[in-house]
């Protein structure tokens, strides 16, 4: 039994240029503005940790993973475990999280795309939550 399970995907059109973008989502001061309110610490060196904490449905977390990919203005790639998910901390239940940019005449267009999903269920609900941080990004970059 090995079909493929979906990526969890969300996209949205920001009116702002591409750096203002690749800084929202790397400066932790802006990533807690639009992302749940999380405390966002990291180098975005390759190789380096990355870990998400905060209180999220009145539970508290620290998300951690990995940079795998930055190229600055352009993709930012990261594994992903969250303890609330129930698993156990080993890299099978880790997620890929891609963040790519492109630039386009209207703006910016940000695509998060999540890999590793358990099931088709989880992907559309992980969809829904990237949905809901790119309108808080949209909304913060906008105003």
């Amino acid at each position: 039994m090995n079909e493929q399970i979906k990526d969890a995907e969300a996209t949205v059109l920001v009116t702002a240029p591409g750096s203002a973008v690749w800084e929202a989502l790397t400066d932790p001061g802006i990533v807690k503005q639009y992302f749940l309110g999380t405390n966002l610490t990291t180098t975005w060196r390759e190789g380096d940790p990355v870990t998400f904490a905060g209180e999220w449905k009145g539970k508290s977390y620290e998300d951690k993973g990995i940079v795998l990919e930055n190229r600055p203005g352009e993709l930012l790639r990261i594994t992903h475990y969250s303890p609330l998910s129930g698993l156990p901390d080993v890299p099978e239940n880790y997620h890929t999280v891609e963040y790519r940019l492109d630039e386009t005449p209207a703006g910016t267009q940000v695509t998060i795309r999540q890999g590793n999903n358990k099931s088709d269920s989880e992907a559309e609900e992980s969809a829904k939550l990237w949905e809901m941080v790119l309108g808080n990004l949209k909304e913060v970059l906008e105003r």
